[in-house]
C-alpha cells in the first residue's frame, strides 16, 4: 500500500509532493523490515533514492516521519472499520449483529494485511504520546459507534439490558484489538483465519446476550 498524505510540508509543487510520498513509502518499508529502533534516516533516504539532506527538507526526525506513516495507517484502519458500522435498513436483530461481525472481520483483515507495520506501531505507541493519542482517537470513534449499536439492540430487547453501552463497547474493543495483536504479532493463536473470526464474533455477540449460530448450523 502506498503511503500518501495531504498535509503539505515542504514545497507544494507536484514534484515536492511526489518526493515526500517517496520518503513516506520508503520509511514504511524500512520500519517494517528493521523496526523503529534499528531504522535509520540514511536507510530511508537510500531506499527512496534521495539524499540525506532531502529527507531533512521534509521531515525533522525519524520520530516525525514514523508518526506520519503510523497515523496514516491508523486512519485507514479506522475508516475501513467504521464503514462496516454504517447503519442500514433491516431487522435490528440481524442487521446490527451483522454490522458488528463485519466490523470485527474488517479490523482483523486490515490488521493482518499490515501486520509488520502494526507490530512496530504497537511497540512505539506504548511510549510515544502523540502516536498513542492518534490510536486512542480511532478506538474512541469505533467505541462510540459500537455503543450506539448496543443501545439500538437494547431498545429492541435484543441485547442484555444490564450491559452498560459505554463500558461494554470498550470491553469489546479491548477484546478485538488485543486478540489481533496476540494472533498476528505475538503468534499466540494457532487457527485458521475463518475460525479466529468466528470465535471472536461469537464471544462478542455472546457478551451482549445476542448469540448467533455458526454458518451451516
Amino acid at each position: 500500500m502506498t503511503v500518501e498524505e495531504d498535509k503539505p510540508i515542504g514545497p507544494r509543487s507536484s514534484k515536492g509532493e511526489r518526493t515526500r510520498g517517496k520518503l513516506l513509502q520508503a520509511a514504511k518499508e524500512v520500519f517494517e523490515e528493521n523496526g523503529f529502533v534499528e531504522a535509520r534516516i540514511s536507510d530511508i533516504a537510500e531506499r527512496a533514492e534521495l539524499s540525506y539532506g532531502v529527507f531533512y527538507h521534509y521531515f525533522a526526525s525519524k520520530d516525525e516521519i514514523f508518526r506520519e506513516v503510523a497515523t496514516y495507517h491508523e486512519q485507514q484502519l479506522g475508516t475501513a472499520v467504521l464503514a462496516e458500522m454504517e447503519p442500514v435498513d433491516g431487522p435490528a436483530d440481524t442487521v446490527v449483529a451483522a454490522r458488528l461481525e463485519a466490523a470485527s472481520r474488517r479490523y482483523l483483515v486490515e490488521y493482518r494485511d499490515e501486520v509488520r507495520l502494526m507490530a512496530v506501531i504497537e511497540q512505539v505507541s506504548r511510549y510515544d504520546a502523540t502516536l498513542h493519542e492518534a490510536r486512542m482517537q480511532r478506538h474512541m470513534q469505533y467505541a462510540e459507534r459500537l455503543a450506539a449499536a448496543i443501545i439500538e439492540l437494547q431498545s429492541h430487547d435484543l441485547a442484555d439490558s444490564a450491559v452498560d453501552p459505554t463500558v461494554g463497547s470498550q470491553l469489546i474493543m479491548a477484546m478485538v484489538t488485543g486478540f489481533a495483536e496476540a494472533w498476528f504479532v505475538q503468534s499466540r493463536v494457532d487457527c485458521s483465519f475463518e475460525e479466529g473470526v468466528l470465535q471472536l464474533n461469537r464471544l462478542c455477540l455472546n457478551a451482549l446476550g445476542l448469540s448467533r449460530p455458526a454458518p451451516g448450523e
